[in-house]
């Protein structure tokens, strides 16, 4: 079965162009919490959330700031990593990147083995 990934602006329901599109499903095989990440090229913020930050959440170009004033209004007593200041890196992965996804992500031989 396919799967396609349908990403919004948390603020605005925009859905991002081709481009940006498969670099928002490649940022989601990043394994990390709590991270500001821009994603090129069409200028959108991703914050990986994750335990007391709550799931990922997506902002268009035009409501980047809103996003951070979010996301610091609601979690900044929690952690410093929502205080983050800009420049946010374009990529997140690591050496163990890949290992982790095709960990989480690999077909058992059937039920049981």
């Amino acid at each position: 079965m396919t799967i396609h990934f349908i990403f919004r602006c948390q603020f605005c329901d925009e859905q991002p162009d081709p481009l940006t599109q498969m670099s928002l499903q490649s940022a989601m095989r990043e394994r990390t919490w709590g991270a500001y990440q821009d994603v090129l090229p069409g200028r959108w913020l991703v914050f990986h959330g994750g335990g007391l930050y709550g799931p990922a959440r997506h902002a268009c170009p035009e409501h980047r700031g809103d996003l951070v004033a979010y996301l610091r209004a609601h979690y900044g007593t929690i952690g410093w990593h929502v205080w983050k200041r800009p420049p946010y890196p374009s990529s997140l992965a690591h050496a163990e990147t890949d290992n982790a996804w095709n960990a989480a992500t690999r077909r058992q031989g059937g039920w049981g083995a």
